[in-house]
């Protein structure tokens, strides 16, 4: 994962649960929807496979990564299966550790401010404070009060709707998963419904 690359389109999709048979032709209208980070669930079935599939699809195009790490054998199985960078629900020191020790972005998830300024000392690229729609975006503004300089990503919540006011109060990144991942779209294998919300997002950014 290039992180100044991910700056500049600061939004990340979340991916949990999505067949094998789907992988390809999902992630072939993310890349067309202009999204260029995507993070695989570890919980998902068959997540290795839909890493490597996904990241031979992508052929660079955008960043893979593995999210719900939550131990040294999941972190070691989704490296090995391709991924870029690392997502975790909550703070893991050593899963950190590895990563930042070995130059991998990684994502730990946060809520209290004493789990952000934890996370964030630790060496996390970012601090995903997570579930973020259960205080909203002013929520944001008031960590960022004591802890200008700790880099956040909004999980849980965010819409087209509301990601401005996200990052007008501090967020760094935002990141969607469900309301655009809909397990109804993807039963019909309505991709074309994926990739005009994900547009929502990218087209909000400007």
């Amino acid at each position: 994962m290039d992180i100044e690359r991910f700056k500049l389109k600061p939004v990340m999709g979340i991916l949990r649960d999505v067949g094998t048979h789907l992988i390809e032709p999902l992630t072939r209208a993310v890349i067309s929807a202009g999204l260029e980070t995507m993070e695989i669930t570890m919980n998902s079935e068959s997540a290795p496979e839909l890493i490597k599939r996904a990241v031979k699809v992508s052929g660079g195009r955008i960043a893979i990564g593995a999210g719900t790490v939550l131990d040294t054998k999941s972190l070691n199985i989704a490296l090995s299966a391709g991924a870029t960078f690392i997502v975790t629900p909550v703070f893991i020191d050593h899963v950190t550790a590895y990563c930042v020790k070995n130059k991998i972005p990684v994502f730990p998830g946060a809520l209290t401010p004493a789990e952000i300024y934890e996370a964030w000392s630790a060496g996390a690229t970012m601090v995903k404070v997570f579930p973020s729609g259960v205080f909203g975006p002013k929520y944001f503004k008031e960590i960022k009060g004591p802890f200008a300089d700790v880099k956040l990503l909004a999980c849980g919540g965010v819409t087209p709707d509301n990601m401005k006011e996200y990052f007008a109060n501090g967020a760094e990144a935002i990141s969607f998963g469900a309301g655009v991942f809909r397990s109804d779209w993807l039963a019909k294998k309505n991709f074309a419904e994926i990739e005009a919300r994900i547009k929502e997002y990218i087209d909000k950014l400007g």
